[in-house]
């Protein structure tokens, strides 16, 4: 399977149009299958301090191929959001990431 492009936004971009800590928003969306949304949420939740930094949403395409998800995601600082696109890349089935 051919990765997807590394298109994470730089340090710069972000320190300049968000402020940390505070939060974030990552939209995933991928094939659906049995355990896709655990596969995101897990490699998210890794580079989170709690589980109550994460609160998420789940809804499925209109021709029900894919599902995305809503990420939303309290982070300390643009590092942290640059790692958590990098882990997200990786997993199985995602088809665009933003």
């Amino acid at each position: 399977m051919e990765s997807l492009p590394d298109n994470r936004p730089s340090v710069e971009l972000l320190e300049s149009t968000h402020p940390f800590p505070g939060s974030y928003t990552i939209k995933a969306i991928g094939l659906v299958d049995d355990d896709f949304e655990q596969r995101v949420v897990a490699a998210v939740s890794e580079h989170l301090a709690a589980a109550s930094d994460l609160d998420y949403s789940v809804r499925a395409t209109r021709g029900g191929r894919h599902i995305a998800l809503t990420l939303d995601m309290n982070v300390q600082n643009a590092e942290q959001v640059r790692s958590i696109y990098a882990e997200i890349r990786d997993v199985r089935g995602l088809t665009l990431l933003f």
